[in-house]
């Protein structure tokens, strides 16, 4: 008896065992930032918001499995899923070189232009080297269009700033001549009261050894069940008519890109 019991026991500690395992699968644990609208952005009240967590959202019920957002600072993003901290980064992270040595991407899902943007009383004309020259130039540290600035425009100061609302602030107030980013996000702060100081000066040819590819889902290195299945649902919700929905929600164009 005491063995039947012991066998009965042992059984259903296995059969709890591998619940609690495949409960855990069903939860894709996301990192984002929660400071780049309208991409995503953590409101006053603590909720996320914007494209990448809609986008997200969508992606895990494609999945069926449950969403568990996770806000990082940007510059510590990939060292935390390196850490485990969560599973997949969805926070318009550019595919590049220099990051696929460090974690595997999905394929893309959204590509656009980034830009210049300066106050309406500028003297600046376009956005070449030249243009900006003796300028002091905002951007937010440790993405692409920092790299892109810092390598470009070396005749300006290249400032850093943790996230993008910092340099935006400050190009209102009169600290900076002008600003590089995505052209999303530059207009949506535009078209903002906040922005009302400034205007967009031009678009940038994006320069593919640092631009990258386009926005990707990063997961650690050799995680390819976790990207297949990401690529899977990725070309599922573009053909079901789910991220035309998401989409037109934020954009009148498509952020797909060509």
């Amino acid at each position: 008896m005491r063995i039947a019991m012991r066998i009965a026991f042992a059984a259903s500690a296995i059969a709890l065992a591998i619940g609690a395992a495949r409960a855990e699968d069903k939860v894709l644990k996301i990192g984002t930032e929660g400071a780049y609208p309208p991409f995503n952005n953590l409101t006053a009240d603590g909720k996320l918001e914007g494209f990448d967590i809609d986008i997200a959202r969508a992606l895990c019920d494609e999945m069926k499995v449950q969403c568990e957002f996770v806000t990082q600072d940007w510059d510590g993003i990939i060292p935390a899923l390196q850490a485990g901290k969560f599973d997949a980064i969805i926070a318009s992270m550019s595919i590049t070189d220099e990051r696929k040595k460090k974690v595997d991407f999905t394929n893309k899902y959204y590509n656009t232009p980034p830009a210049i943007v300066a106050p309406k009383d500028t003297d600046i004309k376009g956005v070449t080297k030249e243009d900006l020259a003796g300028k002091t130039i905002g951007v937010q540290g440790s993405t692409i269009h920092f790299n892109y600035s810092e390598q470009t425009y070396t005749d300006s100061t290249v400032k850093p700033y943790p996230t993008a609302q910092e340099y935006q602030l400050d190009l209102a107030n009169g600290r900076l001549d002008a600003a590089n980013d995505d052209i999303v996000v530059v207009q949506q702060w535009l078209d903002s009261p906040e922005g009302e100081c400034c205007k967009l000066v031009g678009t940038i040819t994006p320069v593919e050894e640092i631009h990258g590819y386009g926005a990707g889902i990063a997961v650690r290195k050799g995680e390819d069940g976790l990207r297949e299945k990401l690529n899977a649902a990725i070309t599922a919700i573009r053909a079901n008519g789910k991220y035309k929905e998401i989409n037109d929600k934020y954009f009148k164009f498509d952020v797909y890109g060509g």
